[in-house]
């Protein structure tokens, strides 16, 4: 019997995640979650063969919960199931060791198919997925650029963001002026747009 943990934070899709699973003859889920920071404790306590992670949660983002698994418990598998198919998002997910990248609009069965070929040690991605992937190609932004980026999408003025990320203003403007330039932006707003659109936040 595959033993599976569910961390996703939206109630509807997790309790139809849970109930397709568990139609399945080979498959139980031994818990489900809501956040990504709980997500190592459970693994813990529950011992489950394979971590289905949403990307986007409170708490800790999923590939950011997926590169702790595989450096605390690299023997636990995790598979991506996310509605972003945006191409950063599966460059990250490589590099968070995931073993699986699956969205959401897939077919039912695929998801089933998809936790048993993980489990039995394949790689299970999806091939226009890695193709748009290779394309884009990985984020031009350093952790820092983009550090400011997100918190220039909140909305927030030079200053704040520099209160927020204990940077001076002049520092917060070059790293600006420096993620437009590297994403090909004509201003701010659109800098965000196309590195959320490319996955790269």
């Amino acid at each position: 019997m595959i033993r599976i943990l569910i961390a996703e934070d939206m109630h509807m899709i997790r309790g139809a995640l849970v109930a397709l699973l568990s139609r399945e003859h080979d498959m139980v889920v031994v818990a489900e979650l809501d956040r990504g920071d709980q997500v190592l404790d459970e693994i813990t306590r529950t011992r489950p063969d394979i971590v289905l992670l949403d990307i986007d949660m409170p708490g800790l983002d999923g590939l950011s919960v997926a590169a702790l698994v595989a450096e605390r418990v690299p023997d636990t598998p995790v598979l991506i199931l996310t509605g972003l198919s945006q191409p950063g998002y599966l460059l990250r997910a490589l590099q968070a060791h995931v073993r699986g990248f699956v969205v959401k609009d897939a077919p039912a069965q695929t998801l089933a198919d998809s936790i048993r070929r993980v489990v039995a040690g394949e790689r299970v991605i999806d091939t226009d997925l890695v193709a748009a992937a290779l394309e884009t190609g990985s984020s031009p932004l350093t952790t820092r650029e983009a550090d400011v980026i997100r918190a220039a999408e909140t909305g927030i003025s030079t200053e704040d963001i520099a209160t927020t990320l204990f940077l001076s203003p002049a520092t917060v403007r070059n790293y600006l002026s420096n993620a437009i330039t590297k994403v090909g932006g004509r201003n701010r707003i659109d800098a965000i747009r196309i590195a959320r659109n490319a996955g790269w936040l």
